[in-house]
C-alpha cells in the first residue's frame, strides 16, 4: 500500500495561497466586469473566443472545449445570452445534432465596450504586480501544470 504524501508546511502555504488568490481574483474581476459592463464573467468568457474567430462563430462543441465547460452549462448560458441579443444559436449545416453559436452585433458591441476596463482590471490586480521574469516563470509553470492535467491540450 502506498504511503500518503502530505504537503509540507511550505507546500501547504503555497497551495492555500494559490486557492485564495484564484478565488478572490475571479471574484473581483467578475464584480468589476458586471458593474462596468453588465456582462458576467461567464458571458465574457463566451464572447472572447467568438470575437477572436474570423467568422465570429463556433460550433458549440468547440466552444465547450475552448472554455472547459460541459454542454449543459454552455447551453443554458447561451440561451440567456440569446435572449439578451448577445449571441445567436443555429443548427450546424454538416451535423444535424450540432449547433453553432454566433456573435451578434450587440454581442460585438458588448465585448468591445467591456474589454478595455477588464484588461485594466487584469493589469491592476495581477500583471502590474509582477515583473517580466516573474511573468515568464509563472507562464512556464502554468503551462506545465496544464499539460499535466490534459496532455492532449494544444
Amino acid at each position: 500500500m502506498a504511503q500518503e504524501r502530505w504537503l509540507n508546511e511550505n507546500q501547504q502555504r503555497f497551495w492555500r495561497l494559490y486557492v485564495d488568490v484564484q478565488h478572490h481574483l475571479e471574484g473581483v474581476l467578475h464584480r468589476e466586469l458586471l458593474t462596468g459592463s453588465g456582462l458576467s464573467s461567464a458571458e465574457f468568457a463566451v464572447l472572447v473566443p467568438l470575437s477572436e474567430t474570423p467568422a465570429e462563430k463556433l460550433r458549440a462543441r468547440d466552444l465547450c472545449r475552448e472554455l472547459g465547460w460541459d454542454r449543459t452549462r454552455l447551453s443554458h448560458l447561451v440561451a440567456r445570452m440569446q435572449q439578451r441579443g448577445l449571441v445567436r444559436r443555429s443548427g450546424c449545416a454538416d451535423d444535424a445534432r450540432g449547433s453553432v453559436v454566433e456573435l451578434t452585433h450587440e454581442g460585438r458591441r458588448a465585448i468591445t465596450d467591456a474589454a478595455p476596463a477588464h484588461t485594466d482590471a487584469v493589469r491592476r490586480y495581477l500583471i502590474d504586480l509582477l515583473d517580466d521574469d516573474e511573468i515568464a516563470t509563472m507562464t512556464d509553470v502554468f503551462q506545465r501544470v496544464l499539460e499535466g492535467l490534459d496532455p492532449q491540450r494544444d
